[in-house]
């Protein structure tokens, strides 16, 4: 842990002092917001801030264990400063990515479903379009809430974002877009268009100058294969903004800085990592570190958000072993990051890099199994059974093996005896479902609501640490960064 300064001590008695501020207060007044203020030694230029969507504790526990084993280490756990984050939202116990990363972006407690709005705005799910999709926005309430990446826009930083989800999902449409509700992505679109209708003038004049991610879709004409019911071609009108649009690895490995970039390289959401086309999709530690590369030439330096959002994907279908190298894929971004950071800025003296998850999900960690170390071609590892020390399968109540990675909800939920004798050859397939306790339908296995683990590491760091509410996580950086 690095030395905790005089000034960074200031600032923790500063916080202490406001803890009963409201969690939707979004910024300090009075005597107090002035030692929050000045209470760093320096600011941090540069703030790359990593979300693993859906990453709980258990997830990245399995993750060490299936990549490194249990006496591992990921990049995250190598970060010298952490936290826990307490994740509910304003009316549920248990968090949407929708408000989890809008508490993060704007420190303001959000109702489930809203982007990135003001306290106590309610969701209202969006009406049919002319096409029949739920597109048509019905918002009645509520304005708009400034978030870290518009605050960092207004002090002249670069800005990117960087998912493998579509760019118009819950998580990324936070960092730059608001609305009562995440489905409206069409209109999350459009915000991103300078000078077009819907634009959000909080990214000012130019918008941003990264975007990386999926959901063209949202971009293209409904009479061209897209879901834009006004039949606007919005990547045309990025285009002649001035912003290279890219939809392909070749073409996003030529882009250079000097030049904002949009790189949309699947319909909807990209692919797995394992099973994406390099060709068409680059690897998201490869997005990262481009989208650092175009931005850091900037005088004034830059804010990135980089999302693992397939974690969420492959948790919802309980798909265990698809979620483990998500996260995998996850921490080797983070790792590119740092290291392409360290080469750019010795120390990270001038550079927050933040890293957590929004939320937790039922994955879990079963039995007394004997310790494993890391999954090979031989060895299933923390994918596979339950085994006791000798090597023989840990027995249910019903004489059956069962896996390590069960979850408490899911699709594969056993009212009797199995029908399929599990096996390590079984379990450990790409399409395996864990077992859950209780059924839901296929795909929607539940988030959770725990805490999430937080690593930072660089310029005002230590800042980050005990158990804090997700929206203190946005007046941290808020402060570190001097916004």
């Amino acid at each position: 842990m690095r030395p905790t300064t005089l000034a960074s001590a200031a600032l923790l008695a500063a916080l202490a002092g406001c803890a009963t501020t409201p969690p939707d207060s979004t910024q300090s007044t009075g005597a107090q917001g002035a030692v929050v203020a000045n209470a760093v030694d320096q600011r941090a230029k540069n703030v790359i801030f990593f979300l693993g969507d859906g990453m709980g504790i258990n997830t990245l526990t399995a993750a060490r264990i299936f990549a490194a084993g249990e006496d591992g280490e990921l990049a995250i756990d190598k970060m010298p400063e952490s936290a826990f984050v307490k994740t509910f939202s304003n009316d549920a116990q248990v968090t949407d990515s929708a408000a989890s990363m809008a508490a993060y972006m704007t420190g303001v407690k959000h109702n489930n479903g809203v982007v990135s709005m003001s306290f106590g705005t309610r969701s209202v799910a969006p009406g049919k379009d002319a096409n029949g999709n739920n597109l048509v926005s019905r918002c009645e309430n509520g304005t708009s809430a400034v978030t870290l990446l518009e605050l960092a826009k207004r002090r002249g930083m670069a800005v990117g974002v960087v998912t493998n989800t579509s760019v118009t999902d819950a998580t990324p449409a936070s960092t730059y877009a608001h609305a009562c509700h995440r489905k409206l992505e069409t209109d999350i679109a459009a915000s991103l268009v300078p000078g077009g209708a819907g634009y959000n003038k909080a990214l000012g004049d130019r918008g941003l100058d990264v975007l990386f991610g999926g959901g063209a879709q949202n971009f293209t004409p409904f009479n061209r294969g897209g879901k834009r019911f006004d039949n606007r071609d919005l990547l045309a009108e990025l285009g002649s903004k001035g912003f290279r649009v890219v939809n392909d690895t070749a073409q996003f490995a030529a882009l250079q800085p000097g030049q904002p970039a949009v790189g949309l390289f699947a319909p909807n959401h990209m692919d797995f990592d394992a099973t994406r086309d390099p060709a068409r999709q680059p690897a998201l530690p490869a997005m990262a570190t481009k989208a650092i590369d175009l931005l850091a030439p900037n005088k004034n330096g830059f804010f990135l958000m980089v999302e693992g959002g397939l974690i969420d994907h492959a948790l919802h279908a309980t798909l265990g072993k698809r979620a483990l190298q998500e996260t995998v894929s996850y921490n080797a971004a983070l790792q590119a990051a740092i290291e392409r950071m360290e080469a750019l800025d010795p120390g990270l003296k001038n550079t927050l890099i933040v890293a957590t998850a929004d939320h937790d999900h039922t994955l879990i960690l079963n039995g007394y199994a004997a310790r494993t170390g890391k999954t090979t071609p031989t060895n299933p590892g923390v994918i596979g059974l339950v085994r006791n020390a000798d090597g023989t399968p840990s027995l249910d109540g019903k004489g059956q093996p069962y896996t390590i990675i069960g979850f408490g909800t899911g699709e594969q939920r056993h009212a009797g005896d199995r029908t399929v004798h599990l096996t390590d050859e079984v379990v450990t397939r790409d399409d395996y479902h864990q077992e859950a306790v209780v059924r839901t339908r296929t795909g929607a296995e539940t988030h959770g609501g725990s805490d999430v683990y937080l690593g930072a590491t660089g310029a005002n760091a230590e800042l980050f640490r005990g158990t804090i509410d997700n929206t203190r996580v946005f007046n941290l950086i808020k402060t570190a960064a001097g916004l």
